[in-house]
This record gives C-alpha cells, structure tokens and sequence, in this order.
C-alpha cells in the first residue's frame, strides 16, 4: 500500500483548521449558559452574539437573519418545513413545492415526507444533462398555478458533480408571485462568493464542517420578513425558529471557519479551478473513455466528477483507497445495496454508466502533488476494476 495519502472528498467534509480547533479548545473551558443572565451566562451570550455577527458578515446577511443550526440537515428541514407549515397555515392553498430533481436528500426527503404524511403535491423539476435546472420547465410550472405555490427549493451547487444554478433567474420569477425560495448552499459556500442580501433568496443553507469548521454546526440564514413555523419546540433561543441550549464553542468555531473561507475566496477559486483542470485533464489522458460529467456547465471549483465505463465506482473507490488516494462514488447506498446517483439519473445518464462514477473534490489543502498522484493510480486502478469485472461477469455465465 503506498505510504502517500491523498485526500480529494472535500466536498463530504473538510479538513479542521487550526486556528478552528484553537478557538473550540479555548472557549469549551468557558463556563456559562447563553441564555443565562448573570456574568458567566452573558460572557457566554457575548460569545455567541459575536459569532453571528461574523457568519452574518461572512455570507452578506444581517446578524438577525442568521439562526445557527446543528448542521446542514437540520437547517434544511426547518426552511422547507418551516416555509411550508407557515406558507399553508396563511393560506391552505398553497399546498405545491417544487423543487429540482438534484437536490441533497436532505432537501429531497423533506420535501418527499411533506408529500407523503402533511398533504403536500410535490413537483421535481428536471434538469439537463449538465445538472442545471430546465428554466423553461421551473417558470411553466410556477405560472401555472402560482398561487398554489408554498415554495421553491432549488440548491446552489449540486453536492455531487457541482453544477452552479442561476440563482438570480430562479428567484426572479419566484418572487414575480410572491413565492419564497429556498436555497441549500452547503457546497457552495466558501467555493463561490455567496451574498445572501444580494442573492434574493428567501432562506439558505450553511454547513460549518464543508468550510473547516467544527462538525455539527451550521446555519438557516433566514430574510427578517420570512415567517417561519418551529419544527421543534422549547426556549425558543434562535429568533423563536429553533430551540435549543446554544452550543458557544461551536458556534465560535465555525465563525472562525467562516472568516478564514470567505476573506480570499476570488483567489482560492482561481487556485481550486488550476488544480481541477489539471486533475481533469490528467484523469483523461490516463483513461481517455472517461466521461466527465457537467463539463458544459459552470461548477464549482473544486469538483470533478467522472464516469469509467465498464467498472463500478465501488470498485474504483476500493482500489484508489488502496492506493492512499480517498474519494467518493457520490451514489446513495441502502442497507449495503448501492444504487445509482438520484443526481445523475435526473441528467438522463444511464444507470450503469451513473454506477461506474467517482467525485473528485478538492479544498485548501489540496496541492499539485495531490492532484499528481490521482492521476498517477487512476490508470492501474481502472485496469484493475474492469478486468475484475470481466472476471465476474464470465464466471455469472458459466455458472
């Protein structure tokens, strides 16, 4: 096994900064509940307060509009949730989400069980074969009944091959209705510049651990006149949306984060889109059948995302950690059954050629040699996996 290790499955999490480790490590020995108020609680509360002035300011939100959350998937649930309930209760016509067919299962399963257990008629808008949302499909659907609309759901940048929306076009004719929009931008954040106040988004969504910050933290940056009904209930700590002890440590930890990936961002893209066309254009001359994936489309950064006829990513991923190089196949897998990409299905790819794929992702700490040693195992790696598919597919026939 090579003694190198190579990490390119950024965008599953991202290595922890120092400074980010730093800062948990010193204000976890920090005593006092936020919401108390003698000294200790409000040396706890300036902590917390000071932490969302910096995420606000990091992603162009007010301090107000940002409701820290445990995670990307708990800021999701509470936007559609919490959009749909309060959208319905007002005026229970609006029954309709729509939401695009790529979306992250936290956004997809949501909308799903609004679907099947709250009454909701859910609408997946399909996406062309580069991942980007079919505007002509989004703006049919809304005008046709918009007043039958809840919300909208479209992400910023898909999770998997990393297709950037028109966000602006989107919410454009959401808003032309009255219609609010919502936004999983936990993979965008820190590749791209995001500017909620600019975005015209109603509600987005922000993860901690995609930018090095700490794992179980993140944030629903949430408009002032966006209503939103609780999906959990208590002390009511987060503008009434979201209750809970406030976790200081954490919160602080990912503001640090939040700091370090948006003050150089227009230069770190320039860098992450160097090394991934390298890494693209290395991956296609080492495997020149290979097929990359929303290459017509504007992505972020940091992501390619392939497919190698003829083997099963699994297989692929088996061998590449084999060789020191970790990745990810971006598929869904149930109960040890792998299935092919929801994402890359919804882009009319076929499934085997949707189960024969990798992601290659890649952040701040990522380097030339990195990219380098990707390409150099990519080759025997294939080799390998489509000669042990031949193997197993004369062995099925003999049996």
């Amino acid at each position: 096994m090579s003694e190198r290790r190579v990490y390119v499955d950024h965008a599953a999490t991202s290595p922890i900064l120092p400074e980010v480790i730093e800062v948990v490590a010193e204000t976890m020995a920090t005593l006092g509940n936020p919401s108390s108020l003698h000294a200790a609680g409000r040396q706890a509360r300036k902590l917390v307060e000071e932490s969302r002035e910096t995420v606000a300011a990091a992603f162009g939100a007010g301090p107000s509009e940002v409701v820290f959350t445990s995670g990307g998937t708990e800021a999701d649930n509470l936007a559609v949730k919490g959009l749909y309930w309060s959208r319905r209760a007002a005026d229970p016509r609006r029954v309709r989400i729509l939401a695009s067919a790529v979306e992250h299962h936290a956004v997809m399963d949501t909308v799903q069980w609004l679907g099947d257990a709250q009454g909701a008629e859910v609408e997946w808008l399909p996406v062309d074969r580069n991942g980007r949302l079919d505007l002509d499909a989004y703006s049919a659907a809304v005008r046709r009944d918009p007043e039958s609309v809840a919300l909208v759901a479209v992400m910023w940048a898909n999770n998997e091959v990393g297709t950037v929306q028109p966000m602006g076009e989107i919410t454009a004719v959401a808003h032309e209705h009255g219609i609010p929009v919502h936004s999983d931008a936990v993979q965008a954040a820190g590749q791209v510049p995001i500017d909620f106040s600019a975005s015209g988004l109603d509600t987005v969504t922000i993860s901690a651990h995609k930018l090095g910050g700490p794992i179980g933290v993140g944030a629903l940056l949430v408009r002032r006149d966006v209503t939103l009904t609780p999906v959990q209930h208590g002390g009511g700590q987060e503008r009434d949306v979201r209750s809970g002890t406030l976790d200081a440590p954490s919160f602080a930890g990912f503001a640090t984060a939040a700091r370090a990936a948006t003050r150089d961002v227009e230069p770190h893209m320039r860098r992450l889109s160097r090394l991934r066309d390298r890494l693209a254009d290395g991956v296609t001359a080492a495997v020149p059948d290979a097929i990359r994936n929303a290459a017509g489309a504007r992505t972020l950064p940091g992501i390619a995302h392939f497919s190698f006829p003829g083997c099963t990513g699994d297989s692929l991923l088996l061998l590449l950690d084999a060789a020191g190089v970790y990745c990810s196949t971006g598929s869904a897998c149930s109960v040890g059954v792998s299935r092919p990409s929801h994402v890359l299905l919804a882009m009319g790819i076929a499934d085997d050629v949707a189960q024969a794929s990798l992601r290659f992702s890649l952040g701040r700490t990522s380097t030339p040699e990195d990219v380098d040693a990707v390409i150099e195992a990519i080759g025997p790696a294939v080799e390998r996996a489509r000669a042990a598919g031949l193997v197993d597919a004369t062995w099925k026939n003999n049996r």
